[in-house]
């Protein structure tokens, strides 16, 4: 395994990557993401080169991200109309330059042969900068390839995803050392405290962290499933609304939940006949129904969750927007792309507050995230520990039947575990589910099925660790780590040692 061998050095640096995709939903293999990193690992340490290491991470990449997030093209190409060889350049090149982040962390492990235990540090602090550089794209973040039966989901509550990235990336380094090391009294250590570790994560997932608050309440989740190519036709608004009308009258929950932009049409478009008979059946149901549309306020568009029922109206409008789907980032170079090979509706909203006020239904507060906002944990747990339930509605029909809204799905997972509350998500064509505080789907539908998801959730109270301190003990860890590192490699205290 060295510099005489590239193509075989790049050749099982893609598969590991490629392999690790089968860790995270919805093949759910959470051992094989410690496996194929401790096994990059060992190719990283026995090369020490700095071009190889960096190739090996670039392709282990690739792997990864090309076989785990390729569904990209779905929406670009048979939904976004942008030409097939476009589609397929433009999703290789989201790919790769994800893929760099992991080809640096290569490079970086081999600066000096002493760096090399530096990597799940540096590993964990790139994919947090990946996490909000450019608004963030924290898709196949390490951690959640351990979510939601991994023994080191125990640690969740406490450090949240990065921090799981965190002790996944210490384990592998471990696991290459005992690989290499020939010592076998050391190498039975390495193993016993990757052992104690396991141990520990599943002793943690015992521990409740928050506690059951009121009663329960029936809960009513509507999937539409209605078919992307025909969700923003104006000839077909009749024919979605008649379809979330019967659904609707059909529900027998006091949260009804409608999925992201139900409502193919502005909010104050939305016929008067279908908000009174949907406002008539809340209150029979003694609840509230929360439905996906657009609001229009002056010349600003919002993505937006708007209620009607027996409380008060409320709204949440999104504040974390999709780059490319919902605004268009440096518009000087993309516009001319948007504007001549991709035709994507509602591109260029507006960002609703940071800080919003909860949705109540009775004595319990809902924390609404809409779309992929349900990625970012650190911006979920603002709303908390007043919320009590946690919400998602969605539409990843942009995906086609891909793997993408099984990934999403984990998202909500990991928010339920770090936060100890149930999460219920309500989507276009799937994952409609129910999420209890421990991260288990408790229910759910089948996709792209029309259908109603009947069940209840439970209101919890109290703050994990993570709520508390969010994400940044695991960074500031990470900072020190690196940094110490560099102070003591310095040439500067070579020259004041010397003095």
């Amino acid at each position: 395994m060295n510099k005489h061998h590239p193509f075989f050095f790049i050749a099982s640096s893609f598969l590991l990557g490629a392999l690790s995709v089968l860790s995270f939903a919805p093949f759910n293999h959470y051992f094989i993401s410690l496996i194929s990193l401790s096994a990059l690992f060992y190719i990283w340490y026995r090369s020490n080169d700095k071009k190889q290491n960096f190739l090996s991470g670039l392709f282990f990449g690739l792997g990864l991200f090309g076989f785990g997030i390729s569904w990209i093209y779905i929406s670009l190409n048979t939904f976004g109309g942008m030409p097939s060889w476009l589609s397929v350049l433009s999703t290789f090149l989201f790919c790769i330059f994800f893929a760099l982040f992991i080809g640096a962390i290569g490079w970086l492990s081999s600066y000096r042969k002493s760096s090399f235990i530096l990597t799940p540090f540096i590993w964990t602090f790139l994919e947090w900068i990946k996490g909000w550089f450019l608004t963030g794209f924290p898709w196949l973040t390490m951690g959640y390839s351990q979510i939601p039966s991994s023994p080191l989901a125990g640690f969740l509550p406490i450090v949240g995803i990065y921090g799981v990235t965190l002790i996944l990336t210490c384990l592998a380094i471990l696991l290459s050392y005992a690989l290499i090391d020939k010592d076998k009294s050391s190498r039975f250590k390495k193993l016993g405290v990757i052992t104690v570790v396991l141990i520990s994560g599943h002793l943690l997932k015992d521990i409740q962290w928050t506690e059951p608050t009121g009663k329960p309440i029936s809960v009513s989740l509507v999937q539409g499933n209605i078919a992307q190519d025909i969700k923003w036709q104006k000839e077909t608004i009749t024919q979605i609304l008649d379809t979330y009308q019967n659904l609707i009258q059909k529900t027998q929950g006091q949260i009804i939940l409608l999925p992201e932009t139900a409502m193919p049409l502005l909010v104050e478009y939305i016929p008067a006949t279908f908000k009174q008979s949907t406002l008539a059946h809340a209150m029979k149901q003694r609840g509230n129904i929360f439905i996906g549309a657009i609001e229009r306020q002056d010349t600003s568009y919002f993505n937006v969750v708007f209620s009607l029922g027996k409380d008060s109206s409320q709204v949440y409008r999104k504040s974390h927007l999709v780059p490319f789907g919902e605004f268009i980032p440096f518009k000087f170079i993309f516009q001319y792309i948007y504007t001549h090979y991709l035709h994507i509706p509602m591109n260029d909203l507006s960002r609703g507050d940071i800080d919003q006020p909860l949705m109540t239904i009775g004595n319990q507060k809902i924390a609404f995230n809409i779309c992929y906002e349900d990625v970012f944990g650190e911006e979920i747990i603002h709303a908390l520990p007043s919320a009590t339930i946690l919400a998602n509605v969605s539409n990843d029909a942009w995906y086609g039947k891909s793997i993408a809204a099984y990934q999403h799905l984990q998202f909500s997972q990991a928010r339920a575990i770090e936060t100890g509350r149930m999460m219920i998500r309500s989507t276009n064509t799937g994952v409609t589910a129910i999420i209890d505080q421990h991260g288990i789907v408790t229910a759910m539908l089948p996709t792209f099925t029309e259908d109603i998801l009947e069940g209840s959730v439970q209101g919890f109270k109290n703050a994990t660790p993570y709520v508390q301190f969010g994400n940044w003990p695991t960074v500031v860890l990470c900072f020190i780590v690196i940094l110490g590192w560099i102070i003591r490699h310095s040439k500067l205290l070579s020259i004041l040692k010397k003095k």
